[in-house]
């Protein structure tokens, strides 16, 4: 199977839409979120979308179908919060291994049968490593700026049990994303590279920031640029924002990558701001309306969808995507 680092080069790489928002369409109850694993859990745990993979594996590859019909090459797997430090929360840190290995192993299946259909379009699976729920960078308490939720070290060992059951599960690249706290990106991507040291193998990687608001700043300060160079001491596939901001919002951040990134630039963003409501009103016509902007400036390799986006917006995106070239993917050398 060819390279996705190749592959990039060629044409713009579709990642897929929201897990969280397709979860919702079936009206789930806390015993969907227990079924044969969690049934006499003592905590609630409705909400816990990463358990569906063990408890609703037919929801989750169902959803990731969905996703590769609509015309995806990457799909996500469901372990956004697939983290001891998420899923405490919940008192369910000893799920953590089979929480990402499942979702890995789910969301393989799914591409290797639409992989078999169609060998000439390769399906790649992208191991979701989220944010977690705690900072590393930044107080909690306003009364305590020096005070710490959580240390790098443990961070680092968070993540790389997530890392080994990812790979165990047979992920084909891993994506550290929504990223708020660059300290807790950097703690990610070192257990990322303990565990390919560990192991004597790697997988491409791809890490993805969240510009919080029109400030044009992560939640912990950083400017675009800043993230950038922060990241850039890692070999990566690509770069890029998703989350926070609609398209339209999120153009001039991409485009300070375009000029900087010496590696693939992505982009996933919400199908717009929120409503009072929490819901996402912007329609697939006029997402695509926003991203076509992107294409015609050559600012993307791999484009997709975070919160409030569907299938039905990743195929006008897929659609909309073969009419335009990927960025040309250069290093620069100031930035090197």
């Amino acid at each position: 199977m060819k390279k996705i680092q190749d592959i990039a080069k060629e044409r713009i790489l579709i990642l897929d839409g929201a897990m969280g928002t397709m979860i919702q369409r079936y009206q789930l109850t806390e015993e969907d979120f227990r079924k044969g694993w969690f049934e006499d859990h003592p905590h609630a745990l409705k909400g816990n979308n990463d358990l569906l993979s063990l408890t609703r594996p037919d929801v989750i590859k169902e959803i990731h179908r969905a996703y590769l019909e609509a015309g995806a090459d990457i799909l996500e797997t469901n372990t956004f919060s697939g983290t001891w430090v998420a899923q405490e929360d919940y008192h369910l840190a000893k799920a953590v291994y089979d929480i990402n290995f499942h979702s890995a192993k789910l969301a393989k299946e799914v591409c290797s049968e639409f992989n078999e259909l169609t060998p000439e379009k390769p399906r790649f699976v992208a191991g979701s490593m989220g944010p977690t729920t705690k900072l590393s960078s930044m107080s909690p308490d306003v009364n305590d700026p020096g005070f710490r939720a959580i240390t790098f070290d443990e961070l680092v060992g968070a993540f790389k049990e997530q890392v080994e059951g990812l790979l165990d599960g047979g992920v084909d690249l891993l994506l550290v994303e929504t990223v708020t706290d660059t300290l807790n990106a950097k703690a990610a991507l070192f257990a990322i590279d303990t565990v390919f040291e560990e192991r004597g193998m790697e997988v491409p990687i791809m890490v993805s920031g969240t510009i919080t608001d029109q400030s044009g700043r992560t939640l912990t300060g950083q400017t675009t640029e800043a993230f950038l160079i922060s990241m850039q001491h890692m070999p990566l596939l690509s770069i890029g924002l998703n989350c926070a901001l609609g398209a339209e919002m999120m153009r001039p951040y991409l485009q300070v990558l375009n000029k900087r990134s010496p590696f693939g630039v992505s982009a996933h963003p919400n199908a717009g701001l929120p409503n009072e409501f929490g819901q996402y009103d912007e329609t697939p016509e006029m997402m695509v309306a926003q991203i076509k902007v992107f294409l015609e400036e050559g600012l993307i390799n791999i484009i997709g969808g975070c919160c409030g986006t569907t299938p039905e917006h990743i195929h006008a995106i897929a659609e909309l995507a073969k009419n335009y070239s990927p960025r040309t993917i250069n290093r620069i050398e100031e930035n090197v």
